[in-house]
Parts: structure tokens; C-alpha cells; sequence
């Protein structure tokens, strides 16, 4: 009997997910184990693997289209085997031709591998290369009015085809031309001055769940901000010491994840999760760091984090960073957060906001260290500030909590040596 093989759910937040590649095709053998296909979810682009042995008699999703879990994605049977009653039932993801737009859609540009690029006015036909038409002199035959035409909107005459008596360009050619659109350096394009154009990339998984869980948390979630400067001298120092041995390289990043682990664990209100009809108290601390990759972020998590070392800490936060961008993160990598962490100091940003990454109540912001001037003990001397700001969800934490936990893990940073005993 013929077996359904559906969009499986591989993530707790998928809804969706694209086919990136098949591994077999109509015809072929399967057995229980091999490796059907591959699927990109709303994190990374799995390895799926076949339950059944048989022959893949019906292929329901083509390569690169979404559908949501659970759609038909494969049929496995016995060859010549009679599945139309399933195809019937099962819910199939619907061909190309049975989807009818309101409108047609204008008609891509292909320019090498960069994104599609549509440019208005849309042209009735496809868009050309560079044409040129003249005569033996060199001379471009074009009505004047078309010559008007091409000046106003800018166009060059040479990449315009005619349509005229002997290839003549008349005004109808330049009303309906799309400019011919060389591709540019890191995806951008180049058009001719004074003519719109725009780009329509696809949105990714990645990109919508990001879209769909962050509305969700903003628009949920009551969120409040408490922001603190941490002085960072003694943790410069700190850092300059721990690296000089050579063992091992620690961050500053590296130092707030501890410092985050051990103030949560003196702070369980800021550990916590909302579940609808009950607030989690979380004993253990798992720390999500968020990863930027091209599509998007990413929150691998460093799990039990107020029990290692920097150099652990630091350790798997790198392995979590490279299989982000490599695409290679699994589910296991990236669920059961209690907190989490995002810094931007990296990039120069020196204060902001983040959206609750939840089901976790908060979020820690950090900006970058800079140099400013410090009053100690009286006396106006340079110093080194770095900005955090916690995003609390005012459902699980108030401010006085809030400002509590902060104040701890600003002892922590500002006071190094404590993390290490």
C-alpha cells in the first residue's frame, strides 16, 4: 500500500517550509534511512529523511516552492502502483497554472545571479540588450518626438530597438522600452538617470517567522526598557590579563553571558517565561545569543551557562556563529532559551532596544564600549561606558525587578573577579 509522506514540521515554529532540493526523482527506489530531500526551514535547510522503502511514484512539491506542514510533499509505493484516490484526498500543493493573480505579474529581468529587478514604466515586451540602429553613417533613425520622449525619461536611444518603417524608433518604442540593466557590485544594479526602478526579492522562511514571531511579541507582550552604563575599566583589564595567556581568547561578549547566567540565578523573576495560565520559574539558565546571517537572526543557545568558564562559553558561542551561517544549526541548537542576549557593540552601535525573544520575559541589549569622561572619587578622569538596556515583559517583571537584576550584573562587570571565583 502506498505510503503519504507530508511537509514534515522540523522546527516548534515552523509553518512552512521549501523544498531546496530533491534527492530522488519519479521512478526511483527509496529505502527507509536514505535521504529524500532537502528542506528549508524557518532557521536552517535540513537533511529529510525517507520512513518507508519503496519507489517514489508522485513528487507533490517541486524544488524551491513553499507549502505549509503537512501538505502532501511525496508518495512511496509499489512501482505501478494506483495512488489517484490519494492524490484526490490528500491535501496537494496547488500547480503553478492553477494559481490565477489578479493582475499579471511584470516580467522579470534576468541580470546574471543578482536579485530580479522590475523597472517602471513595465514594458509591454521582454526587456532587450542594447540594440542599436543606424545607418552607414552612424546616424540613429528616430521620429523627433520619440528623440523628446527619450530625453525626458532619460533613456539611452542606442539600447532602444525600432519598430519603425527601416527600424525606425518612433514614439511607441520609447513609451513601452524597459531599460536593459547591467548588474552592479554586491546585487545592486545600474539604470539610466531618471528612470524608477526597484527590486522584489522573495522572503525566506527564515525571514517570515522572524516577520511573524516578532510582531507577535510586540504586539502581545507590554514591554518596558531599563537602560544602565556599565563601567568597563576593570573588565578591559580583566580581559587584557585572562588573553595573555595565550590559552584561550575571551571576549567581552563572552563576559556578559556569564554575567547574565550568574545575575539570573540570583534574579529567578527575570528567568522566566509566559505560558498563558501560568508564569515559568526557570531554575536552569539557558542563554540564547543572538547570531546575525544573511537572512536574518538566528538564537543558538548556550545551555547551563552559569556553570562554564569563559573560555567554554566562548568556545561554543563560535561553533553556534559558523553553523549559523553555514545553515547547519539544529532544532537542538536553538530551543529552550530562558534568556537572552543581544549586542551590537561589535558594529558601533552604542545603545538600543530589543524585541522579547519569547516565550522568554526579556532580553538584554548591549552596545558598544566607548571612551568618555567619568567623575571617580571626585575627579573628572577617562573612562570606559558600555550602554545596556533590559526589555522586560511587564507580565512576568516589574521595574523594580528589573532594575534589581541589572544592578546585580552590573556588579558583576564592573567587579570581574567575582565571575571567576
Amino acid at each position: 500500500m502506498a505510503e503519504i509522506v507530508y511537509m514534515p514540521q522540523l522546527s516548534d515554529t515552523m509553518v512552512e517550509g521549501v523544498v531546496a532540493s530533491w534527492f530522488k526523482k519519479v521512478g526511483d527506489k527509496v529505502s527507509s534511512g536514505e535521504i529524500l530531500a532537502e528542506i528549508e526551514t524557518d532557521k536552517a535547510t535540513m537533511e529529510f529523511e525517507s520512513f518507508y522503502d519503496g519507489v517514489l511514484l508522485y513528487i507533490g512539491v517541486e524544488k524551491g516552492k513553499a507549502v505549509p506542514v503537512n501538505t502532501l510533499l511525496a508518495v512511496i509505493g509499489k512501482e505501478g502502483e494506483d495512488i489517484s484516490s490519494i492524490l484526490t484526498s490528500a491535501p496537494v500543493a496547488p500547480k503553478a497554472e492553477e494559481k490565477k493573480a489578479e493582475a499579471p505579474a511584470p516580467t522579470p529581468t534576468p541580470v546574471n545571479e543578482a536579485p530580479k529587478v522590475e523597472v517602471k514604466p513595465v514594458a509591454a515586451a521582454p526587456v532587450a540588450a542594447p540594440v542599436q540602429v543606424s545607418n552607414s553613417n552612424g546616424r540613429i533613425h528616430i521620429s523627433p518626438l520619440a528623440r523628446k520622449l527619450a530625453v525626458e525619461k532619460g533613456l539611452d536611444i542606442n539600447q532602444v530597438a525600432g519598430t519603425g518603417e527601416g527600424g525606425r524608433i518612433v514614439k511607441r518604442d520609447i513609451e513601452h522600452f524597459t531599460p536593459y540593466v547591467p548588474a552592479g557590485k554586491g546585487g545592486y544594479v545600474s539604470v539610466a538617470p531618471g528612470v524608477e526602478a526597484y527590486t522584489d526579492e522573495p522572503i525566506s522562511q527564515m525571514r517570515k517567522t522572524i516577520a511573524r514571531r516578532l510582531s507577535e511579541s510586540k504586539f502581545t507582550a507590554p514591554h518596558f526598557y531599563l537602560t544602565m552604563d556599565i563601567d568597563m575599566d576593570n573588565a578591559i583589564s580583566a580581559r587584557t590579563q585572562l588573553n595573555s595567556t595565550g590559552n584561550a581568547k575571551v571576549s567581552f561578549n563572552d563576559m556578559v553571558v556569564k554575567a547574565v547566567a550568574l545575575s539570573l540565578k540570583q534574579h529567578p523573576a527575570i528567568n522566566s517565561s509566559w505560558l498563558g495560565d501560568v508564569i515559568r520559574r526557570n531554575q536552569h539558565v539557558h542563554i540564547g545569543v543572538a547570531v546575525a546571517v544573511d537572512e536574518g537572526l538566528l538564537v543558538p543557545v548556550v545551555r547551563f551557562a552559569d556553570t562554564k568558564g569563559l573560555n567554554q562559553i566562548g568556545a561554543e558561542v563560535k561553533e553556534y556563529a559558523q553553523k549559523a551561517k553555514d545553515k547547519k544549526l539544529q532544532p537542538s541548537d536553538w530551543e529552550g532559551n530562558t534568556f537572552t542576549i543581544s549586542n551590537l557593540g561589535m558594529f558601533g552601535i552604542e545603545s538600543f532596544t530589543a524585541i522579547v525573544n519569547t516565550p522568554d520575559s526579556c532580553i538584554l541589549a548591549v552596545g558598544g564600549i566607548k571612551a568618555v569622561p567619568v567623575v571617580k572619587n571626585g575627579q573628572v578622569v577617562p573612562g570606559n561606558v558600555m550602554n545596556v538596556t533590559l526589555s522586560c515583559d511587564h507580565r512576568v517583571v516589574d521595574g523594580a525587578s528589573g532594575a534589581a537584576f541589572l544592578n546585580t550584573f552590573k556588579a558583576y562587570m564592573e567587579n570581574p573577579v567575582t565571575m571567576l571565583v
